[in-house]
């Protein structure tokens, strides 16, 4: 496409033949604006090469194609630049106001969009192991209301005895009131024997911020009171109010791989709870890519005889959908 780029800017003084103007897109993308002999609204005159490789673009329903042709169409005619702008702009809003409308008109059950992560083991020989992890992510993005839910389960043996078996189930909903505030809600269960508790309910509720908000790179932080309900392995059970806190970074460094990172932290008089994940995405074929994560949990007062952190290191296939 640049070499396409480069070639039509170079003539801009000295307009080639009149290019057929290329089709306007198919829903969902709103069709570029047409003008009769290369005029734009307004009045301003757009070269003719630049008008096709400007609808090219918008037919692609790239926001980053439409910006670079932008970009470097401005340079190259800037009495055209404004028109051209303002073409782009307009796809963008009307493109913008086709997603919020499709989002008014769904139910709750659409729109929702995650990934299946899957992953395993088996050992033969001089030792006899095998275990699994199964983890779906599920997300709904509302125009006020972001809901998220996660579902996992680790499991392992060594030579028929259960060396891990860990569960967890959450689900927090998001209210948006402002352009990167929101009010959180947060629940969850869990169960780790091997931690140390049978079975932990927790909850939270307080504020977030999306610190950083871009296309390829996003940061958000939450912060607020909890209450959470534990019953340990050593019959012991503890209910007690604490404090949330939880950070959830995204990058997209290149197109198809990616980094994240969460943790979260409960703190509290008994026993306070660190957990964090790191991991790395490379997109295969369609929707399957490979994951490499790590994951370590930290207990500041698990019952007697067990380690305050547990780590794990998964190599899985994931689906997204």
């Amino acid at each position: 496409m640049f070499a396409v780029l480069f070639s039509a800017l170079a003539s801009v003084t000295v307009p080639a033949a009149p290019v057929p103007a290329v089709a306007a897109p198919a829903p969902p993308s709103p069709a570029p604006a047409q003008a009769d002999g290369g005029l734009s609204a307004g009045g301003q005159m757009i070269p003719e090469n630049i008008r096709a490789m400007l609808d090219a673009a918008i037919e692609s329903g790239n926001d980053g194609e439409v910006s670079t042709i932008v970009k470097y169409a401005r340079a190259a005619d800037p009495m055209s630049g404004d028109a051209v702008l303002a073409i782009a702009q307009k796809w963008r809003d009307d493109r913008e106001a086709q997603r919020r409308q499709v989002i008014r008109q769904a139910g709750f059950l659409n729109l929702w969009k995650g990934r299946a992560e899957l992953g395993g083991f088996i050992t033969t020989g001089n030792s006899e192991t095998k275990g699994g992890s199964i983890i779906l992510d599920a997300s709904r993005e509302g125009l006020q209301w972001r809901h998220k839910f996660r579902a996992q389960a680790d499991f392992q043996e060594s030579l028929g005895v259960t060396t891990r078996e860990h569960y967890l189930l959450s689900y927090e909903p998001n209210y948006k009131f402002g352009e990167r505030a929101y009010v959180y809600g947060a629940s969850q269960y869990e169960s780790d024997r091997f931690l140390g508790y049978y079975n932990r309910l927790s909850a939270s509720t307080g504020l977030g911020y999306s610190a950083i908000k871009r296309s390829n790179l996003q940061l958000d932080v939450e912060l607020g009171p909890g209450f959470r309900h534990t019953e340990f392995t050593d019959d012991k059970v503890e209910s007690s109010l604490a404090g949330r806190g939880s950070v959830d970074f995204r990058w997209r460094i290149l197109s198809g791989l990616s980094l994240t990172q969460n943790a979260s932290a409960y703190v509290q008089k008994y026993n306070s709870t660190v957990n964090g994940t790191t991991a790395v995405n490379a997109k295969l074929m369609g929707p399957l890519s490979a994951a490499l994560s790590y994951n370590f949990q930290y207990e500041s007062q698990p019952p007697a005889g067990r380690q305050t952190t547990d780590t794990i290191t998964r190599a899985s296939l994931v689906y997204a959908f």
